[in-house]
């Protein structure tokens, strides 16, 4: 049977740490969860990192930050990617997004985001949903649990995370129609009016 991907945005990092610490509490394995923030804020400087995906641009340079037994936030790492921009990472998805920037088979022309998440089954419209939402500010949760965990896993996601139906809708009525990898990265300007212009907590 094939694993279902479940999937977040979250406009706080820390709701999304927490999620995160939910998840693997609730008995989700490290390796089946995956971590996306941007760093437009520089907040990599407040977060203990790895210097595993520092300048990452191939998956052997994030190789170190796929989430193992000491968990997924002790695990993050810094990588860029197209569209995006820095990013603090780990998990599953990580690997896969920065091969797909190396330009494996992954969609690079899709983006390494966006690529990689319709490569793990996730819809095209919700993964170019999730790579803009990250694009923005966001951090993205993503985790591939096993049948018995799928449950909890879309309560501990849900609980924080913005409803994607209504912020693909504000995204649309402002012009938005499909994640740009070729798109230059969002300022720490433009993210903060993101922020008030959703009401969203910095």
């Amino acid at each position: 049977m094939t694993t279902r991907t479940i999937s977040g945005l979250f406009d706080n990092y820390d709701d999304a740490a927490q999620a995160v610490r939910d998840l693997e509490e609730a008995g989700i394995p490290a390796r089946d969860i995956s971590l996306v923030a941007n760093d437009y804020d520089g907040r990599s400087k407040s977060i203990p990192t790895t210097e595993a995906g520092a300048g990452a641009g191939t998956g052997a340079a994030v190789g170190g930050v796929a989430g193992g037994a000491a968990g997924v936030l002790a695990g993050l790492g810094m990588l860029a990617i197209p569209g995006i921009g820095p990013v603090v990472a780990a998990g599953w998805l990580v690997a896969a997004a920065a091969g797909a920037v190396a330009g494996a088979a992954v969609g690079a022309g899709a983006g390494g985001l966006a690529g990689s998440l319709i490569a793990a089954g996730v819809s095209r419209e919700d993964a170019n949903f999730y790579a803009e939402g990250v694009r923005r500010g966001g951090t993205l949760v993503t985790v591939k649990p096993s049948d018995k965990y799928e449950v909890v896993a879309e309560q501990i996601l849900v609980r924080r995370s913005v409803n994607p139906t209504h912020r693909v809708n504000l995204y649309r009525e402002a012009g938005w129609n499909e994640f740009d990898p070729k798109a230059p990265p969002y300022t720490t300007a433009e993210v903060e009016a993101e922020r008030r212009r959703y009401n969203a907590g910095l």
